[in-house]
C-alpha cells in the first residue's frame, strides 16, 4: 500500500463516530485535559487581571486527531447565561496565558507532546435557551398543543376502528 493510499482512509478513527466524531483517544485525552485545565485553573496560580474576578468552568477539550492542538471550550462560572459580562476579554486573557496553561498541562498530562491550545467560549448553553425559550413562546406552544390533539384524536379514531373490526 502506498502512502497516498494510507492516507485517503479517514484519520484518527472519525468514521467508527464518537460523541464529538473523534476517535476514542482523541475523546479520552480531551476529557483528561478538561479535568486537568479545571484544576490549573482552580489554583488561581495566573496573574492576570482580566482574569481576576472571574472564575471559569471549562466544558469541554476537543483535540486534533494528531493530539498537538486542542481547544477548550469554557464559560464564565456562576453567571447566568443571559447576563452580560465581557466575555471576549475574558478570552482573549485565556489565549495569552495559553502558553502557561499548556507548561502545566505538560505536568499533569502523560502525553509525548503537549498539545498548543486555544480557548473559546462555549455557547451551546446559549443555544440551549433560545430554544428552550422558543418552545415556550406562546404562538408555538399553541401549534405543537394543536399537533398533539390532532394526533390523538387521529390515535383515538384508529382505536376505535380496530376493536370495531375486531369484535
Amino acid at each position: 500500500m502506498t502512502r497516498k493510499q494510507k492516507s485517503a482512509g479517514t484519520r484518527g478513527g472519525a468514521a467508527k463516530g464518537g460523541a464529538r466524531g473523534g476517535s476514542q483517544r482523541q475523546l479520552r485525552v480531551g476529557e483528561e485535559m478538561r479535568h486537568a485545565l479545571a484544576r490549573i485553573i482552580g489554583r488561581d496560580v495566573l496573574d492576570d487581571p482580566d482574569l481576576a474576578h472571574h472564575s471559569v468552568t471549562v466544558t469541554a477539550v476537543d483535540v486534533s486527531p494528531d493530539l498537538r492542538n486542542a481547544t477548550a471550550f469554557v464559560v464564565p462560572f456562576g453567571v447566568a447565561v443571559d447576563a452580560e459580562i465581557d466575555t471576549k476579554t475574558m478570552i482573549a486573557a485565556l489565549n495569552r496565558a495559553a502558553g502557561f496553561f499548556r507548561g502545566q498541562l505538560a505536568r499533569e498530562v502523560n502525553l509525548r507532546v503537549s498539545p498548543q491550545l486555544r480557548f473559546r467560549l462555549d455557547e451551546s448553553f446559549g443555544q440551549a435557551n433560545r430554544i428552550e425559550a422558543l418552545l415556550n413562546d406562546p404562538v408555538v406552544a399553541r401549534d405543537l398543543g394543536g399537533a398533539s390533539e390532532d394526533a390523538a384524536a387521529s390515535g383515538t379514531s384508529d382505536e376505535d376502528e380496530d376493536s370495531d373490526g375486531a369484535a
